[in-house]
């Protein structure tokens, strides 16, 4: 049981000074002042520090990704102090290119492993290729059956994709649909789009040609380059979600591409960033040779929110929806991404330079002025 005394709120929007009172991992009051008299409360004065909800990362390669270059360039797995320490309290994992050495067994395995170490942890079946590599031998199955799978990925548009026909794509979205509505899951298809020709063609002719809900499709590393990143905005107008990835592009970085939506007013709510941590960022001759590659960090998350406050005009309660409440919502995970009563207890106060102070998940104080308290069990 924690009391928290006087935080300044963004729930996201911002609510001035409060005290919070959770246990049990969940937000149980909030008031301008509250007085608890219970044993065994610890109370933590936050000293008007901003208390915000924690992150959601909703594209990290928990497993490793990479491997694009030979064995030797497999991407490291993810660490529960990696993601925590960036203020992430609830994270998706899902495969890339290499569906051969990586697996959806091993995937979910460790997203159970990080929820076991005290965060919130999904992910999504399948990888580039279409048809899917799956868990139980079906995309219906492992999304209606496996607690933690959410929806399906995919890839389009990229020479590392299987070439999907049209029709194949378009089947599994309506896979991903329709499991999502018989197992109570949101059913999202995460399709990754790289710098191919067609970009969202396939996206825009499944609105045309079938009637797969457009909040199926969830488009993501928009921003990858100048025309792709119109396209993202035209499937935003049109009510699609899109996710902008951090570290991609300088000139295109999420935070820029938002301040250009608001400014031509585009509708943000359907709106998110992820990092796309633990994947491999590479770079290519004209002749489809490797040339550079690297590993892509979580870190990036937290940056691009500074980014979009310091450096792009945003208050912040307009900036924290793209990386909390927005990506809640999309996610169809009402207990996350709000600071409210009833909502779980993860949290994050952040100093006036937008710096983490503490860092808690479920309830937990999982870091403190950087010092990480809880430790996945090869970390001490």
């Amino acid at each position: 049981m924690i009391l928290l005394k006087h935080a300044d709120v963004y729930a996201p929007e911002h609510l001035g000074l409060r005290d919070l009172f959770f246990c049990s991992g969940q937000i149980q009051a909030m008031a301008p002042q509250l007085e608890v008299s219970l044993e065994g409360v610890e109370v933590i004065d936050c000293g008007g520090l901003r208390l915000v909800p924690g992150f959601l990362d909703q594209h990290v390669h928990i497993t490793g990704g990479g491997g694009e270059g030979g064995f030797h360039t497999r991407a490291p797995e993810a660490t529960l102090t990696a993601l925590t320490t960036q203020g992430i309290t609830t994270v998706v994992g899902l495969l890339g290119t290499d569906s051969c050495t990586r697996s959806v067994e091993n995937l979910v395995a460790k997203t159970k492993a990080l929820r076991r170490e005290g965060i919130t942890a999904y992910c999504c079946t399948g990888s580039y290729a279409i048809p899917s590599t799956t868990l139980t031998g079906s995309v219906e199955k492992d999304i209606i059956f496996v607690e933690e799978i959410l929806g399906s990925k995919s890839a389009i548009s990229d020479h590392r994709d299987s070439a999907p026909s049209d029709e194949a794509f378009f089947h599994l979205m309506a896979q991903t649909r329709t499991a999502g509505m018989i197992g109570g899951k949101p059913g999202i298809a995460v399709i990754h789009v790289g710098d191919g020709r067609d970009g969202l063609g396939k996206l825009f002719r499944a609105l045309e040609q079938t009637d797969i809900p457009i909040k199926t499709m969830r488009p993501t590393h928009l921003n990858r380059n100048p025309r792709l990143l119109e396209e993202g905005l035209r499937w935003t107008s049109l009510g699609g979600y899109t996710d902008w990835t951090c570290g991609m592009s300088r000139e295109n970085r999420p935070a820029a591409v938002l301040r250009r939506a608001k400014d031509q007013g585009i509708p943000t709510e359907h709106m998110t960033i992820s990092s796309d941590g633990y994947g491999s960022w590479s770079r290519y001759d004209a002749q489809g040779h490797l040339v550079e590659m690297g590993v892509s960090t979580v870190a990036a998350l937290h940056r691009e929110l500074r980014a979009l406050v310091k450096e792009y005009s945003f208050p912040l309660e307009e900036a924290l929806p793209f990386l909390t409440s927005q990506v809640a919502d999309g996610l169809e995970l009402p207990q996350k991404g709000r600071v409210r009563v009833g909502g779980d207890a993860d949290l994050l106060l952040l100093d006036e330079q937008l710096d983490l102070e503490l860092v808690m998940a479920m309830g937990q104080v999982m870091v403190r002025s950087g010092v990480s308290l809880v430790k996945g069990p090869y970390e001490r």
